[in-house]
């Protein structure tokens, strides 16, 4: 008898098969002397749509709404059948005792599993395989643990309610929005609050009105001191003439070093990664996006078997782990990593709460690198850098605290006070491993000059010490609205208010992004004017982080087995139809806000211009009608004779030209309907044909090349 192993994509499929020993390879599954492995591709089965109830709802229309089906139905999914079916034929083999899951160790990962299990009316027995990297060792390992896959069954009753919430409230406030205001509007439970806390700064930023003010800044003998009115003064003048006053009082005048403290501080190492923080910390130093990096990290973790499983929430190891660092440690120790990697495996690794406590492991661990060896030069340019990331870090866990002292000095001139402040490090600690660049307090919301100031280098000094005012100066400035949201600060928000997981926030912006509510520039996101009206068309209660974050803390609770399943989805339920009810009320008017003035020629309904890769499009605004074009001309190869810039495609009445923008040259192009010229690639294709042909004598060939090149 031969257990049945169903994995999530063809890759990893691959993978354990080959540690398996399985070799007979067929289009859906690979098959060896105990084992079957086959894939699925994603998602093969999910819920069914509206239409899949009742035929009516394939329109949308507003008194149909809400769409509460008393149970909730599956549906194979159509782009991939042919595997749900290959899957299905396999699970009804006689000679098969077990399935093993192998999808990713994960909420969805079970979701994917236990679907495709529900639509076979699987009842033999079944088995998890949660391993948290792809090595060799670790699926050998984890085959010969395999758990009990009911101990996974509140994981999947999670993923189901996670998965007909989104149905039910996504779907119903979609298609109100959208049959109410004749747009494409969508919303969601976690993409609305989500664009509702990128509003709510947006307003913050329009109301602010910068508020102009002067700092008094004294140089003396190396250093710099700031003026502050006392120990809890910012140092911020509102007036200029007081700023004026003291720079006179003090200028060209000495100052009396009244206080001096020095303290020691230390900053410990870094926590570990989780895949938030990485995607944060790759957004700041490397200009990912959360997507980008999620997707170099799966290649990392799945491809490449580098690193250990990415949708982790933990930035903490295991217990059990400890006796693995070292052989990590040793496979990291290459090329650049040689250097900082050697000296910690020459004596036993300081393993502190910092680094190991199980008690804030959840299902995986921190992401860290494996052990298995390293070969940087088959890496991408992105690999690589995000692997750097995370090595430096596992790395720097070992590494001691830094440690410095930091002095500061009260000085007194003319009655004015000045206070200065300045570092000496004792011991670089971790900071060796980032060559004492990285800095933890990186931040755009602190001030330059604060960080830099705290910084700088103090001569010795001692308490009474009578020191020369080089130069004062007052320096104009003005207080800053907040920073918008980059993908970064973003990231931080939505983990703030538990919007989403680690797993889907990446999706949630892309998703933002893609349906035109907001978009990029440069590092920054902001709302679109769709998106300004879109947050007031919604109900408050679904533009509320703080409802969102309670649906997840209910699914977390679900997953431990400490929720309520059933009362989770009355509440959704609920919420549902409370939410379509006051869209059908709301008297709040819709304008599309990318309306041009052309007209549709089909409908004569205004067009409305949106973005796609190839340029902005103008599109009909009524939903009925499939109209679009392209807002600009279209650019072609055919090239202007006077400048060489590719030249643009325009139709008119002789039908259709290419025109230079840049020199205003007109060329006529030769309609190729009906026409009898051939293309380079079928003049190959004819040409091979006949030449190799051997039936034919070599002068009938050369007068086909002939004729061929003719009409070329």
């Amino acid at each position: 008898m031969k257990s049945l192993v169903l994995c999530e994509k063809p890759s990893v499929a691959k993978e354990i098969a080959r540690v398996l020993g399985c070799k007979e390879k067929h289009k859906s599954y690979i098959e060896g002397p105990a084992y079957i492995v086959t894939w699925a591709l994603g998602h093969l089965v999910e819920l069914s749509e509206p239409e899949d109830y009742d035929p009516k709802y394939k329109t949308w229309k507003l008194e149909d709404l809400p769409l509460l089906p008393s149970t909730m139905k599956l549906k194979i999914m159509r782009e991939t059948s042919h595997q749900y079916k290959a899957i299905a034929q396999l699970c009804k083999r006689n000679d098969l005792k077990e399935l093993i899951v192998a999808t990713d160790a994960g909420r969805e990962g079970e979701l994917v599993a236990r679907w495709i299990m529900e639509m076979v009316h699987w009842r033999k027995p079944f088995r998890r395989l949660w391993i948290s990297s792809q090595t060799d060792k670790a699926i050998r390992d984890g085959f010969a643990h395999l758990r009990p896959g009911k101990d996974y069954d509140n994981l999947y009753a999670s993923a189901v309610c996670r998965a007909e919430a989104d149905w039910l409230i996504g779907l119903n406030v979609t298609r109100a929005l959208t049959c109410k205001y004749d747009a494409q509007l969508s919303a969601g439970r976690v993409q609305t609050p989500t664009l509702a806390t990128m509003m709510e700064r947006e307003r913050e930023i329009e109301k602010f009105r910068p508020v102009p003010f002067w700092t008094v800044t004294a140089n003396l003998d190396g250093f710099q001191a700031r003026w502050r009115g006392g120990d809890s003064q910012d140092g911020r003048l509102f007036a200029k003439d007081q700023a004026d006053a003291i720079v006179s009082k003090v200028k060209g005048s000495s100052a009396k070093l009244i206080k001096q403290t020095t303290t020691e501080k230390i900053e410990p190492q870094p926590l570990a990664y989780d895949l938030t923080e990485l995607q944060r910390d790759a957004n700041n130093r490397l200009g990912f996006s959360a997507k980008q990096t999620s997707n170099v990290l799966q290649k990392l973790y799945e491809q490449h078997k580098l690193v250990t499983y990415p949708r982790t929430d933990s930035r903490y190891l295991t217990s059990d782990m400890a006796a693995t660092f070292s052989s990590r440690l040793e496979s990291v120790a290459v090329g650049p990593y040689a250097v900082l990697a050697r000296p910690l495996l020459r004596k036993p690794l300081p393993i502190t709460k910092r680094i190991v406590d199980d008690s804030k492991v959840t299902d995986h661990h921190a992401i860290i690198p494996t052990e298995q060896f390293v070969d940087l030069s088959a890496l991408s340019s992105d690999e690589r850098r995000l692997y750097d990331l995370i090595v430096k870090r596992f790395i720097a866990l070992f590494y001691p605290v830094y440690r410095y002292d930091e002095t500061s000095l009260t000085l007194e001139s003319g009655g004015e006070k000045f206070y200065a402040k300045g570092r000496v490090q004792k011991d670089a600690g971790w900071k060796e491993v980032y060559g004492n660049t990285f800095d933890l307090t990186d931040d755009e919301e602190t001030d330059h000059d604060d960080r830099s100031s705290s910084r700088q280098l103090l001569p010795d000094l001692k308490e009474g010490q009578q020191l020369i005012i080089r130069n004062c100066q007052a320096r104009e400035q003005a207080t800053k609205p907040p920073s918008r949201y980059n993908e970064a600060s973003l990231l931080s928000q939505m983990e703030k208010h538990n919007l989403g997981t680690p797993a889907t926030r990446a999706d949630i912006i892309e998703k933002l992004i893609h349906s035109e509510t907001i978009e990029r520039h440069g590092k920054s996101l902001i709302p679109t004017g769709k998106g300004k009206q879109l947050i007031e068309l919604v109900a408050s209660e679904l533009r509320s982080p703080e409802l969102t974050a309670e649906w997840e803390r209910e699914l977390e609770r679900i997953a431990r087995g400490a929720g309520n399943r059933a009362k989770f989805i009355s509440g959704i339920r609920e919420q549902a139809e409370k939410l379509v009810r006051e869209v059908k009320v709301s008297d709040i008017v819709y304008k599309p806000h990318n309306l041009t003035h052309s007209r549709c020629p089909e409908c004569n309904q205004q067009l409305m211009e949106r973005n796609s890769k190839r340029g902005k499009l103008l599109v009909c605004s009524n939903r009925e009608c499939n109209y679009k074009r392209n807002a600009e001309p279209q650019r072609i190869n055919k090239r202007c004779p006077v400048c060489h810039k590719k030249m643009e495609l325009h139709t008119g009445k002789a039908g259709k030209y290419a025109q230079c923008r840049l020199c205003n040259i007109v060329e006529k192009l030769e309609e190729q309907s009906g026409s009898k010229r051939v293309n380079k690639h079928q003049q190959a294709k004819l040409i091979k044909q006949y030449s190799d042909n051997t039936s034919l004598t070599s002068g009938l060939g050369d007068a086909l090349r002939d004729a061929l090149n003719k009409m070329k």
